[in-house]
């Protein structure tokens, strides 16, 4: 019987063993991703801010700017592209919609974003798009890989159209929770007009005064380094419009200048979902693989006990003493 419960044990340590590096490196790569019906929005503020009136063209400061940022997973559009890509893919149609301290509309800004579900790399698909302007992403924007590393990455700008570095500078942290800090600063650079605006300036009017647009930040991040989410995110921005003297009596108007902020309920209702999601993607990574690995080190000593057991020899039985005849 010990012999038989050895093996038992045994074949136990065993399925335990390979299951532990199974969860960690093939279940793991292939169970966690992004839904493809998410929808998330986080409203951010700049206060105080610089806003340009477009009634006096003049920048004027301003008690709040307020920027609604809105991720709404597209399942149709993912399912189509899937076909053709051959794995699971996440379409994010999200908007950019900027209002002033009156809560009217500053501007709105539509993006595709098309990326895969398990790696969060860029698919490059038709309808990728900042603005209805066609783009090719490289790069990560909004949301980093799971299992986060401390190194730089290719971030996307959708203001340039461009991806550039963001670069890591150090673990932190912040309400209590561990997170990478990443900062990415974008010099000034001429920047598209923004296809909705308050006033409407038709494109050969900005064509032949020769108006442009230039642009810069300051864009900082905290990730969650198990699921990387950002739980905190600033921008020091600055807008202007050059060679405007023919249009609007000066040569360099400021559109836009503030620090933008998450602003505190969204800090708090994102560290809330970090945290839950967290958990599911420990539980794949580390808890559940070491788990199984300290079992079948277990289960593998006590079979060995057991064989040890079975194989001594069985004590002898004692003879009872012969009594010599009379």
């Amino acid at each position: 019987m010990r012999r038989r419960a050895s093996l038992v044990l045994l074949a136990l340590a065993v399925f335990c063993a390979a299951m532990a590096p199974t969860l960690r490196w093939y279940a793991f790569p292939r169970l966690a991703k992004i839904p493809p019906n998410q929808y998330q929005e986080t409203v951010l503020e700049a206060k105080p801010a610089t806003l340009l009136d477009y009634s006096t063209l003049k920048a004027e400061k301003v008690d709040k700017i307020t920027i609604i940022q809105t991720l709404k997973g597209n399942v149709e559009e993912s399912r189509r592209i899937e076909r053709d890509a051959g794995r699971d893919v996440v379409v994010w149609d999200a908007l950019a919609y900027i209002t002033g301290p009156d809560g009217k509309m500053v501007s709105r800004v539509p993006e595709r974003y098309i990326f895969d579900a398990h790696t969060q790399d860029p698919v490059h698909a038709t309808g990728e798009m900042v603005d209805g302007d066609p783009v090719r992403r490289e790069g990560i924007e909004f949301k980093w890989p799971f299992l986060t590393e401390k190194r730089d990455y290719q971030y996307f700008d959708a203001q340039t159209r461009t991806s550039a570095p963001i670069h890591y500078k150090g673990t932190r942290t912040f309400r209590g929770m561990e997170v990478y800090y990443f900062e990415q600063t974008i010099p000034w650079t001429k920047v598209p007009m923004p296809k909705t605006m308050p006033v409407k300036i038709p494109p050969e009017v900005i064509a032949e005064s020769g108006l442009t647009r230039w642009y810069t930040t300051k864009r900082m991040f905290w990730i969650e380094p198990v699921t990387g989410a950002p739980v905190n995110g600033e921008e020091i921005h600055k807008e202007e419009l050059r060679n405007a003297g023919a249009l609007m009596g000066r040569d360099t108007l400021t559109v836009f200048e503030g620090h933008v902020k998450m602003r505190e309920d969204y800090i708090e209702s994102v560290g809330e979902m970090v945290s839950s999601n967290r958990l599911m993607v420990l539980m794949l990574v580390s808890y559940l693989p070491w788990s199984l690995t300290l079992l079948a080190l277990l289960l593998l000593a006590l079979a060995l006990w057991l064989e040890a057991r079975s194989r001594r020899p069985a004590p002898e039985a004692a003879t009872a003493p012969v009594t010599p005849p009379v």
